[in-house]
């Protein structure tokens, strides 16, 4: 489809940038598959426009998004550049191959932006005309952002978005880069510009909102009402620093509110559930049990009262039903009495689609957790999941754990891991089982990097529960995540701590083919 005149009155674009400035989330690295993976299923979503990535960034990055390109069925593909005709030129040999290709190319308009490459006014404004000019002579689907565009003054922004207008731009893009504005001021701002702008009526605005502020998505409703057609949001509100808005919210949003917020999208929201746990598994960055519309806890009820009412009438505390974002009424209870269909049914329903020697594999894992644990939940059957995805290319493995705690230190740790496919075992000590195998790891695999977080959470009730462990780690400037489930906390630690470990030996190897460093100083 393209998406290069304006939509009806009524249909808002959905620009999903989950590839690009979601993964952009410290230690949330996707590999190829992965992205082409959420690139698929975002495109049989009905998402309009998917953002696979900032070509110039890495061989990596131009590759997954020439293929995101190739295979894409409806969407348009967007890559980003930054002001300058090398960045664009990347951009254009990357998406030019999709039913609907886009480039997307920036500048920082704001002050404390302009500074920094160091360009007056006029010579920013002159970079404007002349690289969105290159990108439109490229492609006939053109947008233009002014970086931090809430913090630009208004002479300025009006100035430089009538400028990337005459140039040739179809969408012009107002972000709020750092989270700074309110609702009011989001939906002013976008009726100004359409008022005041020349040209401003045959082009689409759109918004992409940060949410520092936790408004990102209030935000991007507000512009909607103020005239913007198009919303840039993610899977999950994943994004640099506190996220962005969340596509799913803007979906339900969108849809619930339909008597004062008339609007459409094509995105069919009976499959947001899966998508949204296939991003969080891939992403390392687990989804908030309170999460709106897709956390655990969205569709729960503990009071008495609520209890009461959802028995008597749903509609009394839930405003949509579960159905509408692809949960099913019916629950098929997994336990070690389950078969294989069922359990492939289940998986399907969670977003995983498993055959053949995969779902064998998955099956001899699901009857070890079985035996156990009395009942096996949804979050049990994700972190299985998610383990099992990660185990597929590690370098290293754990093969053996044996730790020893109490009262009487020291606290020990066995440990033998399978490193490049050869054993290699270790002891040692520590404040803690924790710690001592931890230090067992450390002492097979020598590394600088700093543990910046080490957090666990049950993945449900009961003491038989499985223990969900994440860690963060950071080496010369690197940040890599790592997550694993086991019902041994000190087993899911290991695993989680190693699993970033393999992550951050993939980065090692990508800086070591690639390192370009993405920076201000090449806009020029």
């Amino acid at each position: 489809m393209t998406t290069s005149t304006p939509p009806s009155d009524s249909r808002v674009i959905i620009f999903d940038t989950t590839l690009r400035d979601g993964e952009q989330s410290p230690g949330a690295t996707m590999t190829h598959d992965e992205k082409l993976e959420i690139a698929s299923m975002l495109d049989d979503m009905g998402v309009d426009v998917i953002e696979a990535g900032f070509p110039i960034a890495s061989d990596g990055d131009f590759a997954a998004v020439s293929e995101i390109a190739k295979n894409a069925k409806d969407a348009t593909i967007c890559g980003l550049a930054r002001a300058n005709f090398k960045d664009i030129d990347r951009c254009w040999e990357a998406v030019k191959h999709a039913k609907s290709p886009r480039i997307h190319t920036f500048i920082g308009t704001s002050p404390l932006h302009r500074a920094i490459p160091n360009l007056t006014m006029d010579e920013m404004a002159e970079r404007i005309h002349d690289t969105v000019t290159h990108a439109r002579n490229l492609c006939d689907n053109v947008q233009w952002s002014p970086m931090d565009a809430t913090r630009t003054e208004w002479d300025y922004l009006a100035r430089t978005v009538e400028i990337a207008i005459k140039a040739g731009a179809t969408t012009i893009n107002i972000p709020d880069t750092v989270g700074y504005t309110a609702p009011n001021e989001s939906a002013d701002l976008i009726r100004r510009l359409i008022a005041e702008v020349p040209g401003a009526e045959d082009i689409i605005f759109a918004t992409h909102c940060h949410n520092d502020l936790g408004m990102a998505t209030a935000n991007s409703l507000a512009a909607v009402e103020g005239g913007a057609r198009q919303i840039e949001c993610t899977i999950n509100g994943l994004g640099e620093r506190a996220g962005n808005t969340a596509l799913e919210e803007v979906v339900m949003a969108l849809k619930v509110r339909h008597d004062i917020m008339p609007f459409s999208t094509g995105v069919d929201s009976r499959k947001l559930i899966a998508i949204s746990r296939r991003v969080a598994s891939v992403s390392g960055f687990a989804v908030q049990f309170n999460k709106a519309i897709v956390g655990k806890n969205a569709f729960a009820h503990e009071s008495g009262i609520h209890q009461d009412g959802m028995l008597k009438n749903a509609e009394t505390f839930e405003i949509m039903r579960p159905e509408d974002v692809g949960l099913t009424e019916t629950n098929l209870v997994m336990g070690k009495h389950s078969g294989r269909a069922a359990l492939r049914s289940k998986l399907k329903e969670l977003g995983y689609e498993v055959e053949g020697n995969q779902l064998a594999d998955v099956f001899v894992r699901f009857k070890t957790l079985a035996d156990q644990k009395k009942e096996i939940y949804d979050e049990d059957l994700i972190a299985l999941m998610q383990a099992e995805e990660r185990a597929g290319e590690d370098r290293i493995k754990v093969e053996h754990l044996r730790v020893v705690c109490g009262t009487d230190g020291p606290q020990t740790a066995d440990l033998t891991l399978m490193i490049d496919g050869e054993a290699k075992s270790a002891k040692a000590t520590g404040d803690g089982p924790v710690d001592a195998a931890f230090n067992a790891v450390k002492a097979l695999v020598p590394h600088d990097a700093r543990l910046q977080l080490y957090q666990v959470s049950a993945v449900t009730e009961g003491t038989d529960a499985q223990a969900t462990v994440s860690v963060r780690m950071e080496e010369d400037g690197r940040i890599v995540s790592g997550q694993s489930a086991d019902t041994d906390t000190v087993v899911a630690s290991v695993r989680a701590y190693v699993n970033a470990l393999n992550r951050l030996l993939v980065r090692r190897e990508k800086a070591g083919k690639d390192a370009r460093e993405i920076s201000y100083k090449d806009v020029g």
